[in-house]
């Protein structure tokens, strides 16, 4: 199924503007406001698209284009959409706010590991780094969205709830800054301990010793672990720690704030930092989903509009370290042998929790892709990381058929992967998070290697693969009941698989990933196409023939024709002009433009020579 982000998303929105407005109001519904991070995705759901895409702005009423406006009738007219967005977001941040202090609670997304117990209301308000993210890419669509919007409306009432949106968005986004720095952590171990062994397991493949995978370990990230030790505020165990060469490390974000975390020193006022609950240990699906947010923070849009202030700009450059550090640290691992890259042994397997899934893989690829958009990737990396989606797609079910009783698609898509939380015990019945988004993920991962691949072999294979991934997705659109429209459906992707109905009608984590991918897609598409250089070879011997044949013709005298054959060769001219300024950048097309300019000069030939033979 070809991806056309335009369409899918005039088709999400109108879904969107069914499900959650009412003649022109926001209704957050029976489940709104029970978790941050479900009402913060649901809402980047309208407002990612309409700040990233020109086409699809909704701030300046004057350029809302008509089938825009058509698809979202339900939230009021042209004039009254942005308004009644404003109206939805300081709702939110109102609901989120506790003392005068943003909160971030994982509410309804939290589980508990024991089926039988039920969570404390204590725990379901903990913070969680999903939330700290998304907030941080909520925040920034916000106050781009209001910068222009505030400078369009009249209406007095407006302009006061712009007022308190943006002191209340600017206060939310230097709290998830301030919590995203305080849940980054270090793992330090002994390679003999369970967690050491593991992980020489992984990075050894049966191939190396301990001892030769410790030296290998120590000479590639030595440059790294004194990075870290020289830049990064951590305990002093873990600092000494890392100062021994003999100990291994893991770096990446906890699930929430790390217990004992010292408080980050801020002139904003975000109010008491609340003590820390999490254990000291990084989640690969926490770190991806925060690399995701921060990377936010230095786009072009953020940096042209100006859209932190220096105190934040601080913070977003503490946080930039620790994104390039995780970065550098978990590509070393997925590739820390040259010849069997650790990725390639799918399922990748935690050294904490001794967690095997394919969702494990796919979160290390996930962050691969970070690292090699981050820096020139080479062909070899950008084949190979193909070759691992590829598999990810299959096994998951995705690209190949489930067979009876498939535990893949109970694991990945339906019940989804569970996370157990550590130190949420110390509240009450340990904590678990699900990740039921392991096609969403893919489909994400897949349309960013295929913006960054200018390899045309790699590039289609990746395009083939997101339109599979996608033609999947689709079909796992709610189709009856609250909803239709959005996600997801698994039964209608594994009609012949049992499926436990889920509590929640729309799944916003995946409606709003699948809409993150249209805005992918829609740059993706925005790019200019990959150069053929065989293309742009042919494409200049065909211009060279042509100019030559072209000039022979315009030294035969003119037959009596009214002047079309003077029109006949202007438009020639044209042609070749046009197919000249294209052939670096579009050989393709001026290949195709001089194919038909040769055939016209054939034409003009032929007549001319029967002209002759008829006098």
């Amino acid at each position: 199924m070809q991806i056309k982000p335009r369409q899918h998303l005039l088709d999400i929105w109108q879904a969107i503007g069914r499900h959650s407005f009412d003649g022109g109001e926001w209704q957050w519904g029976e489940w709104g406001g029970a978790s941050s991070v479900a009402d913060a995705e649901r809402l980047l759901c309208l407002l990612y698209p309409a700040t990233e895409i020109p086409a699809f702005r909704l701030d300046d009423p004057d350029t809302t284009q008509e089938d825009v406006q058509q698809v979202l009738k339900k939230a009021g007219g042209r004039l009254d959409i942005p308004a009644n967005l404003v109206t939805a977001l300081a709702e939110f941040m109102r609901t989120h706010t506790e003392d005068k202090r943003p909160t971030f609670a994982g509410g309804y997304y939290f589980g508990a590991r024991d089926k039988t117990e039920e969570l404390t209301e204590e725990q379901r308000r903990v913070g969680v780094v999903d939330s700290f993210s998304m907030s941080i890419t909520l925040c920034l669509a916000t106050l781009g969205f209001l910068k222009i919007y505030e400078t369009r409306t009249r209406r007095s009432d407006v302009r006061e709830t712009i007022a308190e949106l943006r002191s209340a968005t600017s206060n939310r986004l230097t709290a998830a800054m301030v919590s995203l720095l305080r849940s980054f952590t270090v793992n330090v171990y002994d390679i003999d301990s369970s967690q050491g062994e593991t992980l020489c397991q992984l990075l050894g493949q049966g191939r190396l010793s301990q001892r030769q995978v410790l030296n290998k370990f120590q000479n590639r990230f030595r440059a790294l672990r004194a990075a870290i030790v020289e830049s990064v505020t951590l305990g002093i165990d873990v600092e000494e720690g890392l100062k021994d060469e003999n100990q291994l490390f893991e770096c990446g974000w906890a699930w929430s704030m790390v217990k004992d975390a010292p408080e980050i020193e801020t002139g904003e006022a975000v109010g008491p930092q609340p003590e820390g609950i999490a254990s000291p240990v990084p989640y690969l699906y926490f770190t991806v989903v925060a690399l995701d947010g921060i990377q936010d923070l230095f786009s072009d849009r953020t940096l042209t509009l100006g859209l932190l202030n220096p105190e934040q700009q601080k913070l977003a450059e503490a946080l930039r370290l620790r994104w390039e550090l995780t970065q550098q640290f978990w590509s070393g691992i997925a590739r820390f042998d040259a010849d069997r890259w650790p990725l390639e042994d799918i399922p990748w397997r935690t050294t904490v929790q001794k967690l095997e899934s394919e969702y494990f893989s796919l979160s290390v690829a996930a962050i691969l892709v970070h690292d090699l958009m981050r820096r020139r990737a080479t062909d070899d990396d950008l084949t190979r990381t193909v070759g691992i989606m590829e598999r990810l797609a299959e096994r998951g079910r995705i690209t190949s058929r489930m067979t009876r009783d498939d535990p893949m698609v109970h694991e990945l898509h339906n019940v989804g992967v569970s996370l157990p939380l550590q130190g949420s015990e110390r509240l009450g019945p340990q904590m678990t998070w699900s990740m039921t988004d392991f096609s969403a993920q893919l489909l994400k991962r897949t349309v960013q290697l295929c913006t960054l691949s200018r390899n045309l072999a790699s590039h289609d294979r990746l395009l083939r693969l997101a339109e599979d991934v996608f033609d999947h997705m689709w079909r796992r659109r709610i189709r009856d009941g609250e909803g239709v429209g959005l996600w997801d459906s698994v039964h209608h992707a594994y009609p012949e698989a049992e499926i436990h109905r889920r509590r929640v009608p729309v799944s916003w984590s995946i409606t709003e990933r699948v809409t993150e991918v249209m805005v992918q897609a829609y740059a993706m598409y925005r790019q200019p196409p990959i150069r053929s250089l065989e293309l742009t070879e042919l494409a200049r011997a065909l211009l060279s023939e042509s100019a030559h044949l072209l000039g022979n013709e315009q030294m035969e005298p003119a037959p009596t024709d009214a002047g079309r054959h003077g029109m006949q060769l202007r438009n020639i001219e044209v042609k070749l002009r046009r197919a000249r300024s294209l052939v670096d950048e579009q050989p393709g097309t001026a290949y195709a433009l001089t194919l038909d300019v040769l055939g016209q000069l054939d034409a003009l030939a032929r007549a001319r020579e029967a002209a002759d033979r008829g006098v």
